[in-house]
């Protein structure tokens, strides 16, 4: 008698067709799962609207794969989503608050106030997040999967954290292990939303998060680093034996990046640019234009995602439009056929303002590695840049070094002019380190329990500057141990 593969539900709020950042990596996980032996439920959020619609990605779910979609919305969300699409009806103009001369805030408007109000309700009311509304339906589609299957594990990716939350319960409800899935550092750093919440209500997401930790039955982390930062910061809830490192990736095959025959050198960056560093790139774009005009015209600048508006006013005041175009938001099969006809690709760090901004590379950093294109790296000291220190970039620039920058665009055009920009590739070989294929083992062993091939070892890698005063702090382990008091087991 045969048997048959071991069954993984997997909780995922975000799944194509929805087609942000987070939605890459559980369906590359569940795209090669099979050929693991593992066979994958995926447990997915309703949501009342999609960040970044993509139905092209529904084509590359396999046919085999159960998705359950579940609602992931109260009232009030729904009501907000419904605003969002323009059911609200017109919309009559701002009423402008009074300033007193002497005031050097700029005015806000009774809507901006109302709706700052709103948020900070918000952050108060939903714990552990803006989705925990899907927590409670998420637990109930594990139970049915349950009921007619014998399932293995259930395996959560954070954000949003209430994916752990429902995984927890989930566990506990019906008798199966666990695995956390980190695809950013949660509780260590802050989004909006925590930013606003009160001290109580972090005090108690870090009690919740030291007992998810420690009854994981692993816990997957993107970098050492970052896994290195839990390890300090949650003292005793992890066993270095649990822990397994899988950092965002690509899916194979890894493309041959053929060479453009564009008139202009074409520099494309993709995504959105909101919370990124890019106003010392366009500094020296202005430095490059005015040092040398007949090779800044050589150069075209193309900008790809939603709000590059922002962009192009900078662009603007800078004097360097004529370099700088953007583009609207694409699908992933659109974006991927503007990257294979770019001569390089462009990527950017988070500011050293943000706590944590060294723990930081965007998922787009891995679909660059696919296509075999160079990229140039602007960026601080982070894991973008190690990631592409390790794959042997060429073309890396300290995001605060506006000589730098410009020696990188200069070496970028210098090898095009001579036809060699193929030489500035990554290479190739420490590329497949980050193929889904490789990351998809480590996954299995994480699944079955099994260690890690390459154990992570506690004390090897330092916490990152920006959150030595925040983890090095006593007051961060307060209330927060085997002898807590940690949340309820209701939630």
């Amino acid at each position: 008698m045969s048997v048959s593969n071991p069954r993984v539900v997997m909780l995922a709020f975000g799944f194509p067709p929805e087609g942000n950042a987070g939605a890459y990596r559980p369906l590359r996980f569940v795209r090669r799962l099979k050929s693991f032996g593992w066979n994958a439920t995926v447990v997915t959020a309703r949501p009342g609207q999609y960040e970044r619609f993509d139905p092209t990605l529904l084509e590359k779910v396999p046919g085999e794969t159960e998705v359950i979609r579940v609602d992931s919305q109260d009232l009030w969300q729904r009501f907000q989503s419904w605003r969002a699409r323009g059911g609200a009806g017109r919309v009559q103009p701002d009423q402008t608050i009074s300033q007193t001369p002497e005031s050097k805030e700029p005015p806000q408007t009774v809507r901006e106030s109302v709706r700052a109000f709103a948020r900070q309700v918000e952050a108060w009311w939903y714990h552990p997040d803006m989705a925990s509304p899907w927590i409670t339906p998420a637990v109930d589609a594990v139970g049915q999967v349950c009921r007619r299957e014998r399932v293995s594990v259930i395996w959560a990716t954070a954000g949003p954290v209430s994916a752990f939350y429902a995984a927890q319960l989930a566990s506990r409800k019906f008798n199966v292990p666990y695995v956390l899935d980190f695809r950013d550092s949660w509780t260590i750093t802050h989004n909006d939303f925590e930013a606003r919440r009160p001290a109580w209500a972090i005090q108690r997401d870090r009690s919740r998060m030291f007992d998810l930790l420690q009854k994981a039955q692993g816990v997957i982390f993107r970098y050492e680093r970052e896994a290195e930062c839990y390890w300090q910061a949650y003292r005793g809830a992890l066993e270095a034996s649990k822990i397994y490192i899988i950092p965002n990736g690509y899916e194979p095959p890894l493309e041959s990046g053929a060479a453009s025959t564009g008139e202009q050198c074409t520099l494309l960056y993709g995504g959105v640019v909101s919370d990124y560093r890019y106003d010392t790139f366009l500094a020296a774009l202005a430095v490059l234009k005015n040092s040398d005009p007949s090779r800044a015209q050589q150069l075209r600048v193309l900008f790809v995602g939603e709000g590059m508006e922002i962009v192009a006013k900078e662009a603007a005041k800078r004097g360097v439009s004529e370099m700088v175009h953007i583009a609207g938001a694409k699908r992933s099969d659109e974006l991927a056929a503007l990257q294979r006809e770019a001569d390089a690709l462009l990527i950017f760090g988070r500011p050293a303002t943000k706590p944590g901004y060294e723990l930081f590379a965007g998922a787009k950093l891995f679909g660059y590695l696919k296509t075999g294109k160079p990229i140039i790296g602007v960026l601080p000291e982070d894991e973008t840049k190690k990631v592409l220190q390790q794959v042997e970039s060429r073309m890396i620039a300290d995001v605060e070094s506006i000589p730098d920058i410009c020696g990188v665009l200069e070496m970028l055009l210098e090898h095009w002019n001579n036809g060699t920009v193929a030489s500035l590739v990554p290479e190739r070989k420490a590329c497949e380190a980050y193929s889904s294929d490789r990351q998809t083992a480590i996954l299995v062993r994480a699944l079955e329990a099994v260690p890690a091939e390459h154990p992570f070892i506690p004390g090897l890698q330092t916490v990152p500057p920006s959150l030595r005063d925040t983890l090095g702090n006593p007051r961060w382990l307060e209330g927060i141990g085997p002898h807590a008091a940690c949340a309820s087991k209701t939630e």
